[in-house]
């Protein structure tokens, strides 16, 4: 019986430290993704996986809110075309009191998110999770933004 009982326990610390290890990959691989995007890398949509869902909360001037589903061709396409000025104003995010947790098979990246052109924090949240080779890739991308662009839907 004890030894059943210490091969239980044994069996959880594996566990436990697996969830760790896969915690601190999801980590590097955030870490990975905003340094490519906030210096602009050629490579930076490899991150994404191939129906990546892109949300914009936009924060409404009279408070209320309201959510936009970007889809990834359109995003990609945006992001391109303002890569030069966004270079040329040094834009970058900074995010804060960033927490990772476990949501089914993947794992949610919390975040407050700072632009460099703001003096606020925003929420954001990223599900990551692993594909069918085995990467890990952002499967949805949220951030709340006070840009009221996003509500043109064209």
């Amino acid at each position: 019986m004890k030894k059943l009982f210490v091969l239980l326990i044994f069996g959880i610390c594996i566990n436990l430290k697996c969830y760790a290890d896969e915690i601190q990959d999801v980590q590097c691989f955030f870490n990975e993704y905003i340094e490519a995007a906030n210096s602009y890398s050629s490579d930076y949509f490899k991150y994404y996986s191939d129906n990546a869902k892109i949300v914009r909360v936009v924060e409404k001037p009279d408070g209320t809110q309201e959510s936009v589903n970007i889809p990834l061709e359109r995003y990609k396409s945006e992001a391109k075309k303002s890569t030069k000025l966004m270079k040329l104003r040094k834009y970058k995010n900074k995010y804060f009191n960033i927490k990772i947790t476990r949501q089914g098979k993947d794992y949610r990246v919390a975040a407050m998110r700072m632009p460099s052109t703001s003096d606020y924090k925003i929420p954001a949240h990223f599900i990551i999770g692993k594909d069918n080779n085995g990467e890990w890739k952002i499967k949805e991308e949220s951030m709340n933004t006070k840009v009221q662009r996003f509500l043109d839907k064209n």
